[in-house]
Order: structure tokens, then C-alpha cells, then sequence
């Protein structure tokens, strides 16, 4: 039954959707693989059919029906006789294809987004298996996308992600997230064991979401420089992530940098789609509302829990978001700020960001020093941001020429149209 004015499908409404109905069909069946192509069948059958014969009331519940009966077929295919009617049995999950009212039945949908999260972040997959396959199967990302956020060879990406799906689908343990699997140990070693599971998944899960919400942010290819269903998307799922815990500082520093991130994204482009750095941009049109969520919450977080890299990465976000203009910004504090984050985490991209605050505090001479040091990294050699620091650094030192040459490298390396544009028009505007 559809509504009375039928809606077609729409790809934001498809992909926020997918990670739900891949998490109900695994949480119930396993099969990672084959519910995953199951999923997929339902996500074109539904672009197939909705614009003609309209949205089903619950989308959702189509959707699982639909992928369900997939698997199904898909099993019956390839098991034996017994093994298919023992299957086809099992494999009729009813109390999932309507959706109960609110606040009766089962937990909301964004539950199986999470139980598929946490599942893609198991303790028996490699760390990097766990990120490349979660940004598969809950960020909807391609491959392609996937090796430019993190850094690495597309052919990497990839064999990463088939190791991961195949050990999953050799691999006897059960789903769930930590805390379910910790509610069924009841010896303390055992305990101990699933504490230490439980962080280490929880990191991974929200490195996974700022990722995403970072592909979103700032779409590392395309004609758009943003991918508001995704940043969205982040935002959701960190939502629901600290909603789950409460009292985890990291997962309410990641959330709090979100909101002060994206508080932004209305005055990043022009009218015309162009990027608009943030030293240009109209703070009148920012998220007021969302940069006051993302205050309070790192400034909760800072005060009763450990310190982490999110809540630093939120306190720098929050000194940019409340300064009243860009000659206003307290470049100090946010040296200060990186001096920590860089011991928390020495990573190449912090490391970057640490070089431009230590331009604006002391100079860009002593920044290109620091800069010299990150030729060598093998994530960042070749990679079109480490030379648009550069050629912002050497702008700043008066050196033109150099600072042309390098924004006309950087904008050779990027994959991104708005952001070649940019660093285009630097390189002429220093030309003329």
C-alpha cells in the first residue's frame, strides 16, 4: 500500500536506509556477503519501481522483505534439499516487514546501523579490514573513495575489504554490540577481555564516522564540494553512538566536532558552488544553534572525562566557531591545543594542522621547517593538501613564485572540482 500521493525512491532516503536493512538481515541471518548483494537487489528494485508504482508506506520494511526474499532464493540455490527447507524456515522474519508503533516492539531502526557497525569493527578482523569495511557497508563509500580518505592504493583498499568479508564469513562468533556481548561473560578475566574489546571497537567505530563525516564535509572528488547526506549521516550515527554512552568522552567530543564543523557548511560556497576558505566566509550565516550543542558538549566532555583526540579536535573547532571574525581568532589557544593533540596522535594530518597554527603564532618560516618534515610521510607525499599548506605558507612568506608553483601542483593532485578551482585562482591572482 503506498500513499496517496506516491513518492519515488530518492538516493538520500536509499543510502541513510541501506545500512539499516543490511544490519536486520545480518543481525538475524549472518551470511555477510550474500546478505550484502541481497541488499543491494533491493536497493535497484526499488529504484526500479517506486517512481512508477510510488513509495511504500514503510520503505524499510520493503526494503528487508524484498532483500530477504533474496537471500533466501540465494540460499536455497546453494544448499541441499534439507539444508534449504531448514533455511527457507528460519528465513521469514515477520515481525520485520511492518513497522511497529513508536515506542512498542523492537528498538528504533538506527539500532541495526548500529549493531552493523560495531559488527564491522570486530576484535578477530584487522584494524584496517574494520575501517575499510565499515565505510563500505555502513557509509555506503565505493573503494575508490574509501583508499583517497584514508590514504592508500585503491588495490589495497580493495583486498582489504574481500580479507575482511571473508573472514567474517569463516568466522563462528556471534553479532552484536559490545555491551550485548559483555552482558553474556560472567567470569572477571573474561570481563577484562571484553572491556578491552569494547574500547577498541568503539575507537574504530568513530574513526569510521569521522571519516565519513569528513568525505561528506569535504568530498575528496566531484563537482561538489560537499556531500551533505553523508556529513548528515555522521552526524546521526554519532548521535545514536552517544546516546549508547553517555558518559564516553570521545564519543561526545567526536559529536560535539561534528556540529561545530558542519555548523559552517552554508557559508562554504558561493552561489556558484566555489569554495569559500574559512578566512572569507559570512559567520552570520553558521549554525548558531549547532555551534552551542557542540560548546556545551566538549566543554562537558573536558571537564569529567579523560582527555582525547575528539574533544581536542572539538575545543580547536569551538575557538574557530566563536571568534567574531578571522582577525579575532585566538591562534595562541589553538597552538596549544595542537601541541597536545600532536602527542596524542603524531599523525601526518595533524601534524599539518599543527604547522599552520604555528605559522599564525610565530611565522610561516618556521611552519615550512615543520613542513619539510611531512615530504617523507608516505600518506602525504603527492597528496594535493600537503601542497596547498605549502603554497599557503609560502604566500604568507612573500615568496610568490614558489607559492604559485605549489598551488599549481596542488591543484594537479586534487580530485575535487571546487577545490582545483580554488587553488587555480591562487595560483593566478598571485600571477597578476
Amino acid at each position: 500500500m503506498t500513499h496517496p500521493a506516491p513518492e519515488p525512491a530518492s538516493e538520500d532516503l536509499l543510502r541513510r536506509l541501506a545500512p539499516q536493512v543490511l544490519g536486520a538481515l545480518l543481525r538475524r541471518y549472518g551470511h555477510f556477503d550474500a546478505a550484502e548483494d541481497a541488499v543491494q537487489e533491493a536497493l535497484l528494485a526499488a529504484a526500479r519501481q517506486w517512481p512508477e508504482e510510488g513509495r511504500p508506506r514503510n520503505p524499510r520494511g520493503w526494503l528487508i522483505r524484498v532483500a530477504s526474499r533474496r537471500l533466501t532464493d540465494q540460499l536455497r540455490s546453494e544448499d541441499a534439499r534439507r539444508r534449504r527447507e531448514e533455511t527457507a524456515a528460519a528465513l521469514t522474519p515477520r515481525d520485520e516487514f511492518v513497522a511497529p508503533p513508536p515506542g512498542e516492539g523492537r528498538a528504533p531502526a538506527e539500532d541495526d546501523t548500529l549493531t552493523l557497525l560495531f559488527l564491522c569493527c570486530r576484535a578477530d578482523l584487522p584494524a584496517a579490514g574494520r575501517i575499510a569495511l565499515t565505510l563500505r557497508a555502513v557509509g555506503g563509500l565505493t573503494t575508490a573513495e574509501i583508499a583517497r580518505a584514508l590514504l592508500v592504493p585503491e588495490a589495497t583498499m580493495a583486498q582489504r575489504i574481500s580479507r575482511a568479508k571473508r573472514r567474517i564469513r569463516t568466522s563462528p562468533s556471534p553479532f552484536g554490540t559490545p555491551a550485548e556481548t559483555a552482558d553474556r561473560e560472567q567470569e572477571q578475566e573474561q570481563e577484562q577481555e571484553r572491556e578491552r574489546e569494547r574500547a577498541a571497537r568503539l575507537a574504530d567505530v568513530l574513526h569510521v564516522l569521522y571519516l565519513i563525516f569528513n568525505e561528506g564535509y569535504t568530498a575528496t572528488s566531484g563537482r561538489e564540494l560537499q556531500r551533505a547526506d553523508l556529513a548528515t549521516e555522521a552526524i546521526r550515527l554519532t548521535r545514536a553512538v552517544h546516546a549508547l554512552l553517555p558518559d564516553d568522552g570521545e564519543a561526545a567530543g567526536l559529536l560535539a566536532l561534528m556540529l561545530l564543523t558542519d555548523a559552517r557548511r552554508a557559508a562554504r560556497t558561493g552561489p556558484d558552488g566555489s569554495l569559500v576558505p574559512l578566512a572569507e566566509q559570512d559567520r552570520t550565516r553558521w549554525d548558531r544553534d549547532a555551534i552551542a550543542e557542540g560548546v556545551a558538549l566538549v566543554s562537558d566532555a573536558l571537564t569529567r572525562t579523560p582527555l582525547g583526540p575528539y574533544q581536542l579536535r572539538a575545543a580547536i573547532a569551538a575557538v574557530h566557531d566563536e571568534a567574531a571574525g578571522d582577525e579575532d581568532t585566538d591562534w595562541a589557544e589553538i597552538l596549544a591545543l595542537y601541541e597536545v593533540l600532536v602527542r596524542l596522535v603524531p599523525g601526518p594530518v595533524e601534524r599539518l594542522g599543527h604547522a599552520v597554527a604555528v605559522a599564525m603564532v610565530h611565522g610561516p618560516r618556521r611552519a615550512l621547517d615543520l613542513l619539510a618534515a611531512l615530504d617523507d610521510d608516505d600518506h602525504l607525499a603527492g597528496h594535493h593538501r600537503l601542497e596547498a599548506v605549502r603554497a599557503h605558507l609560502l604566500e604568507m612568506a612573500g615568496d610568490r613564485a614558489a607559492a604559485r608553483a605549489a598551488y599549481a601542483k596542488a591543484a594537479g593532485l586534487t580530485l575535487s572540482t571546487p577545490e582545483r578551482r580554488y587553488l587555480q585562482s591562487r595560483a593566478a591572482r598571485i600571477a597578476e
